[in-house]
């Protein structure tokens, strides 16, 4: 079994995410979600990304049955305190998704709805080692608003999209557990290669438990 936690505390978020999750995955692999027990419905400032870090860790007795475990935030809340506290992988949305933009030295953009946590994710492409990061795009006004606009939010996004690309951006993360639908539904459309984090870091944590039989 893969947990998903969602270090947001949106219920409906989780069940968004475990779908699309599970669909990536294919038959035979069990998912299964959990939702941050306190926190921010939308993680948008360095304090939110904190404080899902401890909503993260203070799931890990809730994990013992798991083979692996996937965050799914794009900051990686709690990565490396749930790694010293479990025997079993655990995989980062920003980990998986800059890693499979920057196959073959690809200059990559992050394209995300959160400003204030573009300083955080340029510091967590250094410290997985991504010398070809172009930098973080951002879409304008209030994050949590445009999020509640799927239609605004894929415009949104795609404008973002066509900035980075104007840049030299050779592939684009969309940085978000939430922004998930919206990276599917522009990924057919992109002029370059478009990331969807989410499928990234299930295919990432099957292939790190691919000795260790799921269930």
């Amino acid at each position: 079994m893969i947990a998903l936690i969602n270090p947001n505390t949106s219920a409906a978020t989780t069940a968004s995410m475990l779908r699309i999750a599970k669909e990536a995955a294919g038959p035979g692999i069990r998912i299964e979600g959990l939702t941050a027990p306190f926190g921010a419905p939308l993680i948008t400032t360095p304090a939110a990304l904190a404080r899902a870090a401890e909503a993260v860790v203070a799931l890990a007795p809730q994990l013992r049955a798991a083979r692996a475990v996937l965050i799914a935030a794009f900051g990686d809340p709690g990565l490396s305190a749930l790694r010293d506290l479990l025997a079993v992988p655990v995989t980062g949305l920003a980990e998986a998704g800059m890693r499979e933009a920057a196959q073959g030295g690809r200059r990559f953009a992050v394209v995300t709805t959160t400003p204030d946590l573009r300083d955080g994710i340029a510091a967590t492409a250094v410290a997985y080692g991504h010398d070809r990061f172009l930098g973080t795009w951002t879409t304008p006004g209030d994050p949590v608003a445009l999020t509640s606009d799927a239609a605004a939010l894929a415009t949104a996004l795609a404008a973002a999209c066509a900035r980075a690309v104007d840049a030299g951006a050779e592939a684009i993360v969309i940085g978000g557990g939430p922004l998930a639908e919206a990276a599917r539904q522009l990924a057919p459309t992109s002029h370059v290669p478009l990331i969807e984090p989410l499928p990234a870091a299930v295919r990432l944590s099957v292939a790190r438990c691919k000795e260790r039989p799921l269930r």
